[in-house]
């Protein structure tokens, strides 16, 4: 175990961190390891690195977590942790080795970051980028978990992207960590098969797992130095992008095909979400612009048997929407402006006979 501290609650200068990293070389043999990471996705990783450092025969310490800092959230934008820094409280991790840079290069942190003596930092989603002096600290370097098959889907949204897209095929990246963006060579992979349900957050999450677990099995030859020997330089020729989602991408457009639109209602669940306009028109024949949040869709099996047209239809379990193409898609799921998500069922029911069309 490290010594402890002096408490520095969410800051990233104590001079302690030197009496700490000088004390840590003579009284233990184990490796010292850095974990990056911010969001709620990245605690599967911290939880992986925390339960096998805490192992008997375990070859490493965690020495610090860096992670972004504390953000206003909530209706009073309250400062509150990242969902790694909670986490990390949660389980009992020593406040003052929590370190939160606005920037990984600030000069401060940085020196912190030496004091500790890190052998090897670890990655996953921090979302700050990694100037040349850091990766210039840790002797084994820095590897990252990407959730994509690099070269493929390099950037912030890699699941999301490529959901978007339509892939059948995905998987999670162990990767050095280079100054150009996700292009370090290639420790290990796994590949993963994705089926037309699953969105965003499941994946991610899946993604996450898998990639924790090739983490530790690596890890005794990415400290030993053959991993960095064995990896394998990606071809550069083949890389695609994977740009950070925005809130403008978040309207869906009917005047494209239903499986279209299906796979970025899946890309964009969670954050920023999909939202269409529709038109209710009441008994009296005067119509209202209504914005819905579109949560859960389907493709459905029956194109080009119903009637076309900007009308919205209810069949089974859920509004048939005309798309491109005599494409139709069923919504399963959504969310009325001022109300909880809710069955698409209840939301016709709701309608109480009123029409609803297509804006």
């Amino acid at each position: 175990m490290l010594p402890p501290l002096s408490l520095r609650r969410f800051c990233c200068c104590c001079s302690a961190l030197e009496t700490a990293a000088t004390a840590t070389v003579t009284t233990t043999t184990k490796r010292n390891l850095v974990f990056l990471g911010s969001p709620q996705v990245s605690a599967s990783v911290l939880d992986a690195l925390l339960d096998s450092s805490q192992a008997p025969n375990s070859i490493f310490q965690l020495a610090a977590i860096v992670t972004q800092p504390p953000s206003g959230r909530g209706r009073g934008r309250k400062l509150m942790p990242s969902p790694v820094a909670q986490h990390a409280i949660d389980r009992g991790f020593p406040q003052d080795r929590i370190l939160t840079p606005e920037r990984a290069g600030e000069e401060t942190f940085l020196s912190d970051l030496r004091a500790l003596n890190p052998e090897l930092c670890v990655t996953a989603a921090y979302g700050n980028i990694l100037p040349k002096k850091f990766l210039e600290i840790p002797p084994c370097g820095t590897v990252n978990i990407h959730p994509s098959l690099l070269p493929l889907y390099r950037g912030a949204a890699p699941v999301q992207r490529a959901l978007q897209d339509g892939i059948t095929e995905t998987g999670v990246s162990l990767a050095y960590t280079v100054r150009k963006l996700d292009s370090g060579p290639v420790i290990a992979y796994e590949r993963v098969v994705v089926d037309d349900i699953i969105k965003a957050p499941e994946l991610l999450a899946m993604l996450f797992n898998i990639g924790s677990t090739i983490l530790l099995r690596k890890l005794p030859s990415i400290f030993d130095g053959t991993a960095r020997l064995k990896a394998q330089p990606q071809d550069h020729s083949k890389a695609t992008m994977a740009p950070k989602l925005s809130n403008d991408e978040s309207w869906l457009s009917f005047d494209q095909e239903a499986k279209v639109i299906h796979n970025k209602v899946r890309a964009f669940a969670g954050w920023p979400g999909t939202r269409a306009k529709f038109q209710v028109i009441d008994m009296n024949g005067h119509p209202n612009v209504l914005e819905i949040k579109i949560i859960t869709t389907r493709v459905s099996d029956a194109s080009g048997s119903k009637e076309s047209g900007d009308g919205i239809t209810f069949a089974g379990s859920a509004l048939l929407v005309p798309c491109a193409g005599h494409s139709w898609l069923e919504i399963v799921e959504l969310q009325p402006p001022g109300k909880k998500a809710m069955s698409a069922r209840d939301f016709w029911n709701g309608l109480r006979g009123q029409k609803l069309k297509l804006l």
